[in-house]
This record gives structure tokens, sequence and C-alpha cells, in this order.
């Protein structure tokens, strides 16, 4: 009897989590549209194989720059390979490589930043001091230092992309926290003799995983755009790699003769940030009613 009792609670709770989701997209189809986008990124990715035509390293140079036709939908490059199946699989790198990057910010920022948010005094003026000095600096020229003195490649290049996004989070993540310390409900907590990692992770957490789950989505289509910036430099993923700035920098280097490579991963480049912006606000949104309601 329990156990049937149970079972229809838990229905019960999974039909009206569903139905506020379905209700939330209803209401914001630009988040739902972002997010069936990023779902079809990460499907090209994982299946690239499968769903790529060609062989995106396969080289024809007798049908080198030929423009879109029934064979290659849409065209070939400076070595003939076929661009649709290197752009599905530059969809593989440029979501490996933003993971990389927004993970190592993430971990970098988060936590200095609630630190700092909650220690206050000296702790919080240190590493405000070492953020603002990262931020101080244009961010690709940083990256270009850091993979210039480290060498180039994409784990390099996603490294100097971490280092550079990690003051956005430690932001967010110290103003957040700076403004829920002093909350009546925090104070009861310490009063209580809770621990610090049990306040921070109790309470100061859930309040900035929210603004931070916005970061973590914007970053993403940022380090998308910063990883497609270093390798049309030559500082990315190293050549054949199907990179969609490697993409790009094949296509400047052919505008006279094929003007119509440029479109491709300039477009997918775009949308790609695009839609990361949509879904993090979408997300946000989302996070911020969810706790509102339950509050």
């Amino acid at each position: 009897m329990t156990s049937t009792l149970s079972d229809t609670v838990n229905v019960e709770n999974a039909a009206g989590i569903g139905s506020r989701v379905t209700g939330f997209l209803r209401r914001r189809p630009g988040t739902a549209i972002a997010g069936a986008f990023v779902l079809l990124l990460i499907v090209m990715a994982v299946f690239a194989p499968m769903i790529a035509p060609y062989d995106p390293y396969a080289q024809e140079v007798v049908d080198r720059l030929q423009p879109p036709s029934s064979a290659h939908w849409l065209g070939t490059d400076d070595y003939g390979r076929d661009v649709l199946s290197r752009l599905i699989y530059g969809a593989r790198i440029s979501l490996q490589a933003s993971v990389q990057a927004v993970a190592l910010a993430l971990v970098l920022g988060l936590p200095l930043g609630v630190i700092a948010g909650y220690r206050g005094s000296w702790v919080n003026s240190v590493l405000t001091r070492i953020m603002d000095a990262l931020m101080s600096a244009p961010s690709l020229v940083l990256a270009i230092t850091i993979v210039a003195v480290l060498g180039t490649g994409i784990t390099n290049a996603m490294l100097a992309v971490g280092l550079v996004m990690a003051p956005r989070f430690f932001r967010v993540a110290r103003a957040t926290t700076m403004d829920v310390r002093g909350d009546t409900y925090i104070e009861a907590s310490i009063a209580l003799g809770c621990s610090t990692f049990r306040v921070i992770g109790r309470h100061i957490l859930p309040n900035v995983m929210p603004p931070v789950v916005l970061v973590i989505s914007v970053s993403l289509g940022t380090a998308v755009a910063a990883e497609a910036s270093l390798s049309f430099l030559g500082l990315g993923a190293a050549p054949p790699a199907a990179s969609w700035g490697a993409m790009l920098s094949t296509a400047a280097s052919n505008m006279q003769l094929a003007p119509h490579l440029v479109w491709p991963p300039g477009v997918m480049i775009f949308l790609t940030v695009l839609a990361f912006t949509y879904l993090g606000d979408g997300v946000r949104r989302a996070l911020t009613r969810s706790r509102n309601g339950s509050n």
C-alpha cells in the first residue's frame, strides 16, 4: 500500500515537473529553439562518423574549390575536402574545446569567488586584485600570449581561454555571495554552529548557481568564438583538424576564387554563440522562478 502511494506521488511529481517545463518552453520559444540547436550540435559531435557523408580529411585535389552541388552540398575546400563533412566534425572540436575552457574557468573562478565573498577582509582584497589584473588585459591578446608561451594546440588554446574567462565566474560568485551572506537565515545557521562548508554548500551555492548557470552558457558560446579565433590565427587546432576557425582561415585565403566557403563556418559560429546565450538566459529564468516558487 505504501509502495503504491509512493509510486503515485512520484508520477504526479514527474507530471508536474513536465507540465512546468512544457509551459516554460511555450512561453519562451526562443529558449526551446536554442536548446534544440544545441542538442543538434551534440548529436552532430557524437555521431559525426555516421552523419558525415565523406571523410573530412580525404583530399581530392582535382575537385578543389567546387561550388555546392548534389555530390558536395556545401562544396569543397582548397584540398578538395567535403565542406559539409568538415563542418560536422568541426562541431565536435568546438564543443569539446568550449567545455574544456569553461570547466577550467568554473573550477578556478567559482570557489575563489565564493571564498572571497564569504570571508571578506584581506582575502577578498587579494583575490579581487588578482582577478582584476587578469581582466585588465585584452582577453584575446592574453590568450595569444599564453598560447605563445605554452605552444600551439587545442588543449593549450583552451587552457588560455579558460584562464581568461575565470574572472567572470569569480565576479559573479563573489557578488552573489556578498549579497546573501548577511541574510537572517545564514546568520542563524552560523549561530547554530553550522560549519563554513555546510553554510556555503547548503545556503550560499543554491543562490549563486542561477547567475553562474547563465555565465556558463554565455561562456560556452564565447569559448566557441575564442577557439575559432585562435584556430583562424593558426594557434588553435592543428591542421588538418576540421575546426570552424581553420575553415574560415581557408575561406579567407580563397575569397576571390570561392566566396561561398566563408558562409558555412561563419553561420555555424554565429548560431552557436546565439544559441548558448538564449539557452543560458532561459535556464537562469527557470531556476530563479523555481527557487522563488519553492520559497
